[in-house]
């Protein structure tokens, strides 16, 4: 890991860019009157538009888990951002956009094309950056996942002993491959639905919602559309991790 740049932000919380081999990604920490001893993890899920355009959100999710005391960081996903493209993953988002175009539905041929290829590197990929997470000395555990794209975070909570809890965000499409992968889940879980999501499958989140194998387990869902999440879902949601990463 490199990191390219730091800045103090005017809470305190320092927040720093590194690169990890061609990954660009973005850790924050608490400011210095928190940061005596090393700060519970959380690893920052984001869609597939690129850490530029993610990074108002991402900053806000991250300065409020450094008020709680928690490390953040995220990663640019594979074939997003200034990564390179890769032909697959372009031909999915290209079959997906003349389908939506089209008013046609959206098929499990192009759900799958368009997210299991990317579940498949991206995982790795957040693998090996908390590895390298972990050996910095503000950095110990537990360790959450929160947001970004669903798939991503059941593998990960099926994967990644280290991670003990997961906020995940109920509005991206969903491979059936993965509700089979979804009863393996047995860490707690925070979900997040937005009942009038235009770009989700309300109940095939919901179908997934009850595969989880988590015994605890609970969903949130809110009115309103994919951007539409009310401010109090971000509180509900510190107060997950506030119980399970201390």
């Amino acid at each position: 890991m490199q990191f390219t740049s730091e800045q103090r932000l005017d809470d305190g919380a320092v927040e720093r860019e590194f690169t990890l081999g061609e990954i660009p990604g973005i850790l924050w920490t608490p400011g210095s009157a928190s940061a005596s001893t090393p700060a519970p993890l959380i690893l920052l899920g984001h869609p597939t538009l690129g850490l530029h355009r993610m990074y108002p959100r991402l900053v806000a999710r991250a300065r409020r888990a450094a008020a709680d005391g928690f490390a953040t960081a995220t990663i640019e996903l594979p074939g997003c951002g200034d990564r390179p493209r890769w032909p697959a993953g372009e031909q999915a988002r290209a079959d997906l956009r003349r389908a939506k175009e089209a008013g046609d539905p959206i098929g499990d041929e192009i759900i799958d094309a368009l997210i299991l290829p990317l579940v498949e590197k991206a995982v790795p990929e957040w693998q090996s950056a908390l590895d390298v997470l972990l050996s910095l000395p503000e950095i110990g555990g537990p360790i959450g996942y929160s947001g970004g794209v669903i798939s991503i975070g059941i593998r990960l909570a099926v994967v990644e002993p280290r991670i003990v809890a997961a906020g995940l965000f109920a509005g991206s499409f969903i491979p059936r491959a993965m509700f089979e992968e979804a009863r393996r889940v047995t860490i707690p879980l925070h979900v997040l639905l937005q009942w009038d999501d235009e770009g989700n499958d309300r109940q095939a989140a919901l179908d997934l919602f009850d595969a989880f194998g988590s015994q605890e387990k609970s969903l949130h869902a809110n009115m309103g559309g994919h951007t539409g999440v009310p401010q109090h879902a971000g509180e509900d949601a510190a107060g997950f991790f506030a119980r399970h990463l201390r």
